[in-house]
């Protein structure tokens, strides 16, 4: 299994948005392809304005499959445009649990 952490760095006083379209809209078009996020969370220390959610994977072969078909999707084309203006910044990095992770790790 692999976990990719999503950091958006949003627009100063646009979490609420982001999160209400997310949580209204975007979850059901994601959804299908990705599977339920293992967490979705908003910073409340550090660097502020940022939302950061987590979705597991078999393999970055997984992820590359899935991910192209969120891209793919017509729904997902259409509802983009609409959170994209809201972030300043996308960063995306995959983590590999350990074995004594609490979601499992390699051999797992």
């Amino acid at each position: 299994m692999i976990v990719e952490q999503r950091t958006y760095t949003l627009r100063t006083g646009c979490v609420p948005d982001f999160v209400a379209l997310v949580r209204d809209e975007g979850l059901a078009i994601q959804k299908p392809h990705l599977g339920s996020p293992l967490g979705y969370f908003t910073s409340e220390s550090g660097t502020l304005n940022q939302v950061v959610h987590l979705w597991g994977y078999a393999s970055a072969a997984d992820r590359e499959t899935r991910r192209a078909a969120l891209a793919a999707d017509p729904a997902w084309q259409g509802f983009a445009p609409r959170v994209l203006p809201l972030i300043e910044r996308m960063e995306s990095r995959i983590l590999i649990p350990t074995e004594f992770s609490a979601i499992g790790g390699a051999g797992t």
